[in-house]
This record gives structure tokens, sequence and C-alpha cells, in this order.
């Protein structure tokens, strides 16, 4: 039944899908921003992009939105190519509650769909504006240690950003296939030089 349901709308959301602007053509490049912290690199992104209709549409009709940012620090070898030093994820899991009107957002290292760990931060607000503020500004993050960078060689930090769709009902994964409105992708590349970050 369930199935027949999320079915049925997205065949209502075509129209609508074919007129709005993609995120990833409306968004830009992050604004991304390296410092050190004791013996940890630390990371802060500032993300620009809105949501497609059809995003809003859902999250309103009570289905959970996750996000996924994604940094990865790699060694540049004039040799070969480069090497991954470090990988750090963060899950975003943004939600809306008709009953309270309320926005719920969870931010952490694990998937959602688990019970296990990884939980690490749990808001309620009173706006989807509000929320989206949160999802769209990372700060302070911890994606390496120092002590695993020897000075010496180049590094390179790569970030991405985008819309986790195979974390949406069956039925939704399917009829986003193709569908450039459920495409947020950001990406952004920026050397490290650790005598300069600070």
């Amino acid at each position: 039944m369930l199935a027949a349901v999320l079915l049925c709308w997205l065949q209502a959301w075509t129209p609508a899908a074919a007129a709005s602007a993609s995120a990833a053509e409306s968004g830009s490049r992050p604004s991304l921003t390296l410092e050190r912290s004791d013996s940890s690199l630390l990371l802060s992104v500032q993300l620009k992009f809105e949501l497609p209709v059809v995003v809003e549409d859902a999250l309103y009709k009570g289905i959970p939105i996750y996000f996924v940012a994604q940094s990865e620090l790699l060694r540049e070898r004039w040799y070969w190519t480069s090497k991954t030093i470090a990988t750090a994820q963060r899950r975003m899991r943004l939600a809306y509650h008709p009953l309270t009107r309320r926005w719920r957002l969870t931010i952490g290292a694990a998937d959602m769909n688990e019970t296990t760990q990884g939980l690490t931060l749990g808001q309620s607000f009173e706006s989807l504006d509000d929320a989206m503020a949160v999802v769209r500004r990372i700060s302070r993050w911890k994606i390496a240690e120092v002590q695993d960078l020897p000075s010496g060689n180049k590094y390179l930090v790569d970030f991405s950003f985008e819309l986790d769709t195979s974390q949406l009902p069956r039925p939704l994964q399917i009829g986003t296939l193709g569908q450039s409105d459920w495409m947020i992708e950001l990406r952004q590349s920026q050397p490290l030089d650790l005598e300069r970050v600070k």
C-alpha cells in the first residue's frame, strides 16, 4: 500500500520536477577553511545551495532526508597517484514532525539507520530555514591528526557534500533515478600548507 502511494506521488511530482532548477546548478563551490588545534587538523565549510521543491515536499510529507559530507586528505606524489592519508565522513538526517511542527536534525559519523554508535548531535528547530542554516555550516570538523602529516610533503584536501538518495524509501529511490532535482552534489579541493595553517 505504501509503495503504491509513493509511486502515485512520484507521478504527480513530474511536472514540478521538470520546472524546478537542480540544486547542483544553483549551488556554488563550498568555501573551505583549514586550521590546527593542538594535534588535530580542523576543517570549516560554508555551503551555498537551495533545496529543490521536490525535496522540500518530501520533507513536509514526513520523509527524512539524508546528507553526507566527506573529507579526504591526500598526499600528492609526482611519480604516482595521490595517496589517501585520512578520510572523515559526517552524516546528517533531517526530518519534519507534523504533529509538533518542528524539525529534527541529527548529525553523526555512523549510518543513521544503525542504532549503534556514532550519533553525536541532535537538535530541534522551529523552521526549515533554521535547520538548513546548520546543515550548510560545518565548523571545526576534525579530519586528521597532524602527527600523521610529515612536513615536506604536498597535501590536498578533497571535500564533497551530497544528498544520499540510497537512504530514501525504496519506491522513492526508484523514482529519483535520472531526476536532476534530487542531485545535490557540491565539491571543492584545497591545497594544504602545514606551515601556514594555524
